[in-house]
């Protein structure tokens, strides 16, 4: 049954495996707007857009439906508020300082958040014995414009998996076993290029549900470059934003079968 809070929507299901899209939403509280100094599009550009429906593939689901802009829920409580814009990529988020009581109340969400998700995992271990979290990303590499040359592919990998965060020997069966599925899967008649820890480690999300479960949650940040849609004006390629479901479904048998080896050994 699906549970609805102000700037995340749970998803709970039967079996395993979570995916979570956490900065897949856009909307902003009411009191925010007054403050606001980025457009639509600059926000967007900065957020996940269409990450939410990649969830599909897990039984439990998390989505954010609030701009990271609001509050960052994939980092830690003291930065989860852009304050400066050296916290948002050189942006100047507001149009003056923010109120603290404003920020505490984003705060409040952040930590309503992590409390909630706990109680989700946690159902979810105890049915299980352990678990799998899909975080879901994407990442910009266009950032010199929309007809500026393109970051290069040999430091942005089309799929970055990032498992910064966790016992890397510990959860190398199931690790292993996602990465080689990814990269061995028929993507338009060609294969992806994935590799880990390139771009990205993993943020606080997977840092805090290793640090809370630690042998029992496995969580692995997954970033898409955005080869599947223009990222200055949100156009999506359908085609390729299909091919990246196709691909993410196909490891779910893998994850799965890795996991029930894993909590037999």
């Amino acid at each position: 049954m699906g549970k609805n809070n102000k700037i995340w929507r749970f998803t709970a299901g039967e079996g395993p495996l979570l995916a979570a899209a956490i900065h897949d939403g856009h909307a902003v509280r009411p009191e925010l707007k007054r403050w606001l100094a980025l457009s639509e599009g600059e926000r967007l550009r900065e957020e996940d857009p269409y990450t939410g429906a990649w969830t599909d593939i897990a039984g439990n689901r998390i989505v954010g439906t609030h701009s990271r802009f609001q509050v960052d829920l994939n980092r830690p409580p003291e930065s989860a508020v852009y304050r400066t814009p050296e916290d948002a990529w050189g942006m100047q988020v507001w149009k003056e300082s923010l109120p603290d009581d404003v920020a505490e109340r984003s705060l409040a969400e952040h930590s309503a958040f992590y409390t909630a998700t706990r109680g989700l995992l946690e159902e979810v271990e105890k049915a299980y014995g352990c678990f799998f979290v899909y975080d879901l990303h994407s990442y910009n590499h266009r950032r010199e414009g929309r007809e500026g040359r393109a970051a290069d592919p040999k430091d942005n990998p089309e799929v970055n998996i990032g498992t910064g965060s966790m016992d890397r020997t510990y959860w190398a069966p199931v690790v292993d076993r996602l990465i080689a599925q990814l990269s061995m899967v028929d993507f338009m008649g060609r294969r992806l290029d994935v590799r880990e820890n390139v771009k990205f480690r993993g943020g606080y999300f997977p840092r805090w549900i290793h640090a809370t479960f630690p042998r029992s949650g496995c969580a692995v940040a997954i970033e898409f470059k955005k080869i599947f849609m223009d990222e200055w004006s949100g156009e999506l390629d359908q085609e390729c934003y299909g091919a990246i479901l196709r691909a993410l479904e196909s490891t779910v048998p893998v994850v799965n079968d890795a996991l029930a080896k894993l909590k037999h050994t």
